[in-house]
């Protein structure tokens, strides 16, 4: 036999990496860390396509054998931050490109029970991608290039993206760029990000497409503008107040330490600890959007000639909307807890009176109702009872015109046959008959 032929690097860290022991899975991650490393440095260095999609079965297989949430949750953002290693643009989108490959490719094989941390994993892959475009200052070059790679990828109607996929994928997007760029990207650079929904969902033909990219994308938008206002105000009211406060502002501001009137134990309830953002009405950080911009990119793209009907249909919805909302009209008003109650009470009782059928209606009429309606009730009956009576009265002796006494026994009468006795009798008439046209005989 001849000498054995090693295998390349990257089939030997894929099969430690999906290794049964998660002592060996461990090494082998932080091996193809260093790996990765020193691959990229070299000018001429790099990896295939080919060679990152072995890769990336083994990452698969090795997030496929972990156990424990916490743990699960600690190798997703370990895989994850796998692309901060790569020290090329063109090298980290082909990571991710191969990527959301092989996540298109192993979907249908995910059982039901490991499904949550692989929707985990492509959050946190998501995420770090977003936060790759933040350290290169969100140049407009690169945040092009992922998009259109997301795009193709995932979105694309000649993508092999699974429905799961591409739903996850419109649920956590907007999230996760408010979570990364909420605090640095302007309206015009989230205008950006947005703009190939807006293509999308013009011309996609599959209508869960549709319905996830407007639930998740434009109407989100419309859900978090009361806060991105809110914080757009209170970023423009901070200089101001940090200008006009002075320091005997400060010392009034100093509680004293005579108890008030009315508190408990003589001491007012401090609120000061409690955090602003962990009450129910916070969603944490909005980015900020020009609606009026926003309203007529996604006008442009509905109002195609080749765009679906239906698609249009929806679309102007979330358009009138974004032209309210630029105009300061907010789709959803707060209703005042008594007006509420009023509203929800009488749609009760109508729902109420629609169920109940006319008898249970009449019999809420009241008393004297109720014994006037068993009264006409039971004349009436008396009646009909009467009309039937005399009814069966007169037509008792009588007999049905197809009866015995009708034109059916007529008939029967004339067909009838004749008895043993009648026929006797006629042959006896016929004999005579005979007898008495035959000649006398002579006596020679």
């Amino acid at each position: 036999m001849g000498p054995r032929v090693p295998l390349p690097p990257e089939i030997q860290l894929a099969q430690r990496l999906a290794g049964n022991e998660q002592v060996t899975r461990d090494r082998a991650v932080k091996r193809l860390r260093k790996y990765i490393v020193a691959r990229t440095q070299r000018a001429a260095g790099g990896f295939t396509h080919d060679e990152l999609l072995k890769v990336w079965k083994g990452l698969f297989y090795c997030m496929w054998m972990q156990d424990k949430a916490l743990l699960q949750e600690e190798l997703g953002r370990t895989i994850s931050q796998l692309i901060h290693a790569f020290q090329t643009t063109e090298a980290q989108h082909l990571f991710l490109q191969t990527f959301w490959q092989t996540m298109n490719r192993e979907w249908t094989g995910i059982d039901r029970l490991r499904l949550d941390k692989f929707y985990m994993l492509m959050r946190m892959v998501l995420n770090e991608s977003l936060k790759a475009l933040k350290m290169q200052g969100w140049e407009e070059r690169q945040a092009e290039r992922l998009l259109e790679l997301l795009t193709t990828e995932i979105l694309h109607p000649d993508s092999q993206a699974p429905s799961g996929v591409k739903s996850h994928f419109l649920e956590i997007f907007l999230e996760e760029l408010s979570k990364v760029g909420a605090a640095e990207l302007t309206a015009d650079q989230n205008l950006k990000f947005i703009e190939p929904f807006c293509t999308i969902a013009a011309q996609t033909k599959d209508s869960l497409v549709l319905h996830n990219i407007t639930r998740g994308v434009f109407e989100t938008i419309v859900e978090q503008a009361p806060f991105a206002i809110e914080d757009l105000m209170s970023e423009l009211e901070a200089p101001e107040e940090e200008e006009g406060t002075s320091e005997d502002e400060r010392e009034e501001d100093v509680p004293s330490k005579e108890p008030r009137r009315g508190s408990l134990h003589g001491a007012a309830p401090d609120t000061s600890e409690e955090p602003a953002g962990d009450g129910e009405d916070s969603v944490g950080p909005v980015l900020q959007f020009d609606y009026e911009a926003v309203a007529s990119r996604l006008f442009a793209a509905a109002s195609q000639q080749d765009t679906p009907s239906q698609n249009r249909k929806r679309l102007y919805k979330v358009i009138r909307k974004l032209q309210d909302l630029a105009e300061g009209l907010f789709p959803e008003d707060d209703v005042p807890e008594k007006a509420c109650r009023n509203l929800q009470e009488d749609r009760r009782e109508r729902k109420t009176k629609k169920r109940l059928p006319k008898s249970a209606l009449q019999n809420k009429a009241g008393k004297g109702g109720e014994e006037d309606s068993c009264a006409d009730l039971s004349s009436g009956a008396e009646r009909m009872a009467r009309r039937q009576g005399s009814g069966a009265e007169r037509a008792g002796p009588q007999e049905q015109p197809g009866g015995p006494a009708g034109r059916g026994a007529r008939k029967r009468r004339r067909r009838r046959r004749p008895r043993a006795g009648a026929r006797a009798k006629v042959t006896d008439c016929q004999d005579l008959r005979m007898r008495r046209r035959q000649p006398p005989r002579s006596g020679k």
